[in-house]
């Protein structure tokens, strides 16, 4: 990785942060061995812990917590719960000595950090040190950096109330007794973090925040929301090894304030956020920097205007973009929230939380999600608040600014950007440089590159422009490291499917309004959608990514004006590795595999025992060929898929002498199609192969090796795949065995690496094949249409926008021809992705008029459809493929 420029920062660590008991969702991820925390008890009489080990027993350590500390304790008890991060914090500790740290003295402060101790087996702070002298002077064993009253919550920023006295006197200690070695733990406590669900909606107001409170408002905080407390322990710090560095005695004790200062700064931003300017300051930095004053300029002199009157438009635009985070409207509305997930969802899932906490520590992230659903932008920001994460500054579109609506997102964090910057510099001056000020002032952000909500359920084509954004903006001041956090996100059933179906029947999409959501309230409330499922993807270091593809940049800011020629390498490379972790990260969830499997059969219906044999074969080749580690797969039964379905109205049961049959109506298959979309890139290779059989009884496997390689490119570049070509080779080998092994194919000889096929007639076997392949057959089928348009119309005659529209109208024809297909057949945007492979692949390429030129190697992608697709569906597409309309002939000049 990049070295980063020089800053302040703790020489230990950050402490890996799982979620508490309390707050841990149902997750596949296997705790570690030793994350079982131990038994709450009174430290007074614990035993050490088996296998960990604890600082030995001594007279001075176990004499009794004083009087006072046990019945204010006792009268506190009832108020709090805590929260315990890291769930064993005794696993921190090597047997020395031990003295907490903490950000600042306080009785409430006292009691919490004691409790917390007892709770989680470690020494109790309100005793003193255990080793001669008492080294600190006092009769306990924890420190602080200031009161209450002082200031400390800036880096560096050293107050003339800071109370360092103490840890003077420790480190003074130390020096005088070589054989003394204290182990100094970092312990940061909020008050009011997260308030369960009874609590009233007056303590938002008291919630912990960047604001230094007096004692009355410390009580109420306590009262309020104290059973929401976090507390929060760090790897330990050697006071001997401090001291060993050999400096002077008021240097050393600097030093170390300083860094603890910098830790408790940093804790807190991930905790409770960075400390947030007001809207009206950040537009003011926005409208003070150099980009925006020039594009000002710019726009005065463009309209002949006066340089005010283009501020005030400037001022107008970034008023209109900007966040108004309220850290009290994110409290009220997770209370709300909480209420509204739990009336329309059987759950929220959130699996590899932990390996992104440990990641994240130290730098700025950029939460990058999938997007299927406006529920996308509450669900995450509620989830990684009620984990303890700050909720990120979201790029929303400007059509959900609307009243009220509008209002709620942007102080919950949302700011708004337009569709398009295009003709309008200042606007986008006023935007680039806000998100700057975002990235430079620590704010963690979430945007979808995709652009919009997919109707389809595959991922969109990625837009960079965010991504530029955030690159330019950590290039002009690489302060802190950037971290993208890709997630998917998988629904069983979308509040949105009824208006996705008609805008996938051909409907316009309606415009957002505060009417129709108003309106749409009651009517969500009585359904239920089932369970959602977030899983956090393997996330993207930028560091990284600069290294790989821009290896001469030095780490040296770099100005506005500059333009890097590596800089859209970097931001394309990005985009699709996003793309490529998300889909990385999938969860496959029991209407996914239904989907597959209805959508296979032409009037949507299977009977029991078949829908129960094809989702066991999904669920063998997902288990035995995994995608990722990261891809999760629901646990349930086929039967118990099945009835959840019928639970949530995604399936109708139609009962019937021979044997019951499960079926869904047109409307519903359409929906089916976005759901089986969602996975459907875990199949690749068994669906390639099983497309191999469609129409052939026996192949050899070399060629379908061959064919598989010849096309992997293509479905590479639509489905997002993270294999390279050798790679996806070896996968479609081990798929062949699984196949073989499940009897769907049969090995008949070994010369040349074997002849393989499939059963003879319409057995089983067969027709799980089928629909094993029947999601890719289409992917094909649109390359042909592709290949036969134009190969038709002859080399020279058409543009890439000309192919898109001809190769649309074709299979919007077909499919009128042959049985209803998936809306995204005939999508554009997937011939587009396909014509733009070939241009890559030098398949085709453009002549100076950019009209398409091709050579017979296109033949070769002929012939090998005759090996996939039947004979009259080839003949059909070959029919209905367009002809560009020709200019009609000039008369003949008259004389």
């Amino acid at each position: 990785m990049r070295p980063m420029p020089e800053q302040n920062s703790l020489p230990f660590p950050d402490a890996p942060k799982p979620p508490t008991p309390a707050q841990k969702p149902a997750t596949t991820d296997a705790p570690a061995p030793d994350a079982a925390a131990p038994p709450a008890t009174d430290h007074d009489n614990a035993a050490p812990t088996a296998g960990v080990p604890m600082a030995p027993p001594s007279p001075t350590r176990q004499a009794k917590r004083p009087l006072w500390a046990r019945l204010l304790g006792r009268v506190a008890d009832p108020w709090l719960a805590l929260n315990i991060e890291p769930e064993a914090p005794v696993g921190l500790l090597d047997g020395r000595p031990v003295c907490y740290v903490l950000e600042d003295y306080g009785l409430s402060n006292a009691l919490i950090l004691d409790r917390a101790c007892r709770d989680a087996g470690l020494p109790s702070p309100l005793v003193p040190l255990p080793v001669g002298g008492n080294p600190l002077g006092r009769k306990r064993a924890y420190v602080a950096l200031s009161r209450r009253n002082a200031s400390t919550l800036i880096p560096d920023q050293v107050s003339a109330k800071t109370h360092s006295g103490s840890l003077a006197r420790l480190l003074q200690a130390h020096r005088g007794n070589p054989a003394l070695d204290v182990q100094l733990v970092p312990v940061s406590i909020f008050v009011g973090r997260a308030p369960d669900k009874q609590s009233g909606w007056f303590s938002v107001l008291f919630s912990e925040n960047w604001a230094i409170v007096g004692r009355f408002r410390r009580l109420l905080a306590i009262l309020l929301n104290g059973r929401g407390t976090i507390v929060r322990f760090a790897p330990p710090v050697s006071l001997r090894d401090t001291v060993d560095e050999g400096l002077e005695p008021e240097r050393t004790v600097r030093k170390l304030s300083r860094v603890l200062r910098t830790h408790f700064h940093r804790i807190r931003e991930a905790v409770i956020g960075p400390d947030l300017s007001t809207r009206r300051l950040l537009v003011d930095q926005v409208l003070a920097a150099e980009p925006v004053k020039e594009a000002i300029a710019e726009q005065a002199r463009r309209d002949k205007s006066k340089p005010e009157d283009a501020w005030k438009k400037a001022h107008a635009y970034a008023w209109e973009i900007a966040a108004d985070y309220s850290n009290p409207v994110v409290r009220s509305a997770s209370f709300l929230l909480s209420h509204v997930w739990n009336q329309i969802y059987d759950g929220v899932l959130v699996h590899h939380l932990d390996k992104f906490k440990d990641a994240a520590p130290g730098h700025e992230v950029v939460y990058v999600p999938c997007h299927r659903s406006h529920m996308d932008y509450l669900l995450l920001s509620y989830l990684l608040y009620e984990r303890g994460i700050v909720p990120p500054h979201i790029a929303a579109g400007i059509n959900l600014n609307l009243p009220v609506v509008g209002t709620l997102l942007r102080k919950g964090g949302a700011f708004f950007m337009r569709r398009s910057f295009r003709g309008n510099p200042l606007y986008s001056a006023v935007f680039t440089e806000y998100v700057a000020q975002l990235v430079s002032g620590g704010y963690s952000l979430e945007y979808f590159i995709e652009g919009g909500r997919s109707r389809t359920g595959r991922l969109l084509p990625p837009k960079g422009g965010m991504i530029s954004m955030t690159v330019r903006a950590f290039l002009r001041q690489p302060r802190k490291p950037v971290l993208f956090q890709p997630v998917y996100i998988g629904y069983e059933k979308l509040l949105e499917g009824t208006s996705y179906l008609d805008e996938l029947s051909g409907r316009p999409k309606e415009k957002e309004s505060i009417w129709a959501v108003l309106w749409g309230i009651p009517k969500v409330l009585r359904q239920n959608y089932g369970q959602v499922v977030v899983n956090f993807g393997e996330p993207i270091p930028l560091n990284d990514a600069l290294a790989k593809h821009a290896p001469e940049w030095d780490g040296a800011p770099v100005g506005e004006e500059e333009k890097p020629a590596w800089l859209s390498d970097i931001v394309d490379a990005l985009a699709q590795q996003i793309q490529v972790n998300i889909n990385r990260a999938a969860d496959v969830n029991p209407i996914n595999l239904l989907a597959l499997a209805l959508l296979s059969t032409p009037k949507h219906a299977m009977g029991e025992a078949d829908l129960v044999a094809q989702i066991e074969l999904s669920k063998t080749l997902l288990a035995e060929l995994p995608y990722s580690d990261r891809v999760t797969v629901t646990p349930h039964s086929p039967d118990r898929i099945i009835s959840h379905a019928e639970e949530i109205n995604m399936l109708q049961r139609i009962k019937h002498p021979l044997g019951d049959v499960l079926s869904v109506d047109d409307d519903t298959a359409v929906l089916l199609s976005y759901y089986r979309n969602n996975v459907l890139h875990l199949f690749t290779a068994s669906s390639w192969i099983a497309c191999c059989f469609q129409n052939n009884r026996r192949m050899s496997r070399a060629g379908v090796l061959r064919l598989g390689r010849t096309l992997y490119p293509f479905l590479q570049a639509e489905l997002f795949l993270p294999w390279s070509e050798d790679e996806f080779a070896e996968r479609m080998e081990r798929t062949i065995e699984v196949f073989v092994r499940e009897g769907l194919l049969q090995q008949v000889n070994e010369d040349d690496g074997g002849i393989l096929a499939r059963s003879a007639g319409q057995t089983d076997e067969v027709f799980r094949l089928r629909a094993i392949g029947h999601s890719l057959q289409q992917a094909f089928e649109r390359y042909y249409i592709a290949i036969s348009v134009l190969v038709k119309n002859g080399p020279g005659t058409l543009g890439a926008a000309e192919l898109e529209s001809l190769c649309q109208q074709a299979a919007q024809r077909l499919s009128l021809l042959y049985a209803p297909a998936a809306p995204e057949f005939f999508d554009k945007t997937l011939f587009r992705g396909f014509i733009q492979k070939l241009r890559e692949l030098k398949l085709v390429w453009p002549d100076e008029n950019s009209k398409l030129l091709f050579d017979e190697r296109l033949d070769a992608w002929a012939r090998d459809a005759k090996a996939i697709l039947g004979r009259e569906l080839r003949h059909t597409i070959e029919k209905v493929s367009p002809e560009a309309a020709r200019p009609a002939e000039l008369p003949p000049a008259q004389d």
